[in-house]
């Protein structure tokens, strides 16, 4: 078949899907706990994106950005409303959203009189596999084979506020810090307590941005529009969003506060099909109904519930080492991993993941029901029954 052989593609295909569940074309249902790795935050062909993106279709798909784009300025709007900061710009994806922090770090770094200015970042980070952001990114597979990488990259251990304060020390070259409040390809690890904060207060201490990825974490997910929203002194200067602001469709966007924002000016960054009219239309309407609805604190109210489930029915499990994670982003670590795992999940109708080898990766639809959430820990009991 002439596809770029990029992915281990599992042995299905999809022809429609409603809420948390997807219909292969032999009409068999699959309990979806994985969302499109977070995407379909309102589950699948939610009425209101449908009807935005019809309506949109049938007025207006595109006009570049050299123009006025009400539709995206409305967004704008949305956005800096939730999240406190004070401007938006719009692209494709959250490796674009990344790629834009990056350069505004080393914007910020030559406006500080850096020669070349460097952004630390942290070990089992995943920022995306655009050159600069998976330069970023901290997990040396993903990596392999695309040297030479992009110099500028300081590295330190996640949660490890004490290294971070010894680097920024030794190397006033660092212009910004990057990283995600919960590590997801790294295995679904929240940062540790107050580890946030002291970023927050190393930054204001030394002049840098600290820039948040909240590609996964945000759009309620961790069960705040934003996760930092949870996290006491942990505002951002800059903000990366992606995965469930278009609920499918591609959208995503930098915010920032107003200084560090200022720093863009024309021609310094841009992109062609970034914010356009479709886009904006379908990502006001996962806004909009997210608000309406209360959609954060239903996250956060299921994802309590299922990992207090998992832990009642994983307690005694030998292989279980931990159950963690934020709102309905949740992890079981297992002591060892798993063996096609997530194929025979899909044979018993189950979309999950594994990360970072022998984490399983729960990132249900965020409107997931109570009694989905014990058939979702059902299907994972039976999956870690040993097998003869």
């Amino acid at each position: 078949m002439p596809l770029m052989n990029n992915y281990a593609r599992l042995p299905v295909a999809f022809s429609r899907g409603e809420g948390v569940w997807l219909y292969d074309s032999e009409g068999r249902r699959y309990l979806d706990a994985l969302a499109g790795i977070a995407v379909v935050g309102l589950g699948h062909c939610h009425p209101a994106v449908t009807q935005a993106l019809q309506s949109q279709a049938g007025t207006l798909l595109h006009t570049s950005n050299l123009y006025q784009i009400p539709l995206q300025e409305k967004l704008a709007d949305s956005l800096c409303r939730l999240s406190g900061l004070d401007a938006a710009f719009f692209c494709n994806s959250g490796a674009e959203a990344n790629e834009a922090a990056i350069k505004m770090a080393r914007l910020h770094g030559h406006q500080k009189g850096i020669a070349e200015p460097q952004v630390l970042v942290f070990t089992q980070a995943f920022h995306g596999r655009t050159l600069a952001a998976l330069t970023a990114t901290g997990n040396f597979r993903i990596q392999e084979g695309f040297a030479p990488l992009v110099p500028g990259f300081v590295r330190a251990p996640y949660g490890d506020s004490s290294t971070v304060r010894g680097l920024i020390a030794a190397n006033p070259a660092i212009a910004a810090i990057l990283v995600e409040p919960v590590q997801g390809e790294g295995g679904v690890r929240p940062a540790p307590e107050g580890f946030l904060a002291d970023l927050r207060s190393i930054c204001d201490a030394h002049g840098l941005l600290l820039m948040l990825d909240e590609v996964q974490t945000g759009i309620g997910r961790t069960g705040n529009f934003f996760a930092y929203q949870q996290l006491d002194g942990a505002f951002p200067d800059v903000l990366s969003l992606a995965k469930g602001l278009g609920n499918g469709v591609p959208i995503g966007a930098l915010l920032a506060r107003k200084a560090a924002a200022d720093l863009f000016g024309p021609g310094k960054h841009g992109t062609t099909f970034g914010g356009g009219p479709l886009v904006c239309a379908a990502a006001q309407a996962v806004l909009d109904t997210m608000e309406n609805a209360n959609i954060p604190a239903q996250a956060a109210k299921m994802g309590a519930l299922l990992q207090q489930k998992l832990r009642h029915a994983l307690a005694q499990h030998p292989e279980v080492r931990d159950i963690r994670g934020m709102g309905l982003m949740v992890g079981i670590e297992l002591a060892q991993k798993p063996e096609r795992l997530v194929e025979r999940a899909l044979e018993a109708g189950l979309l999950i993941n594994v990360t970072a080898d022998k984490v399983i990766r729960l990132l249900p639809p965020l409107i997931i029901s109570e009694s989905e959430i014990d058939l979702l820990v059902a299907g994972i009991v039976r999956l870690l029954e040993p097998t003869s």
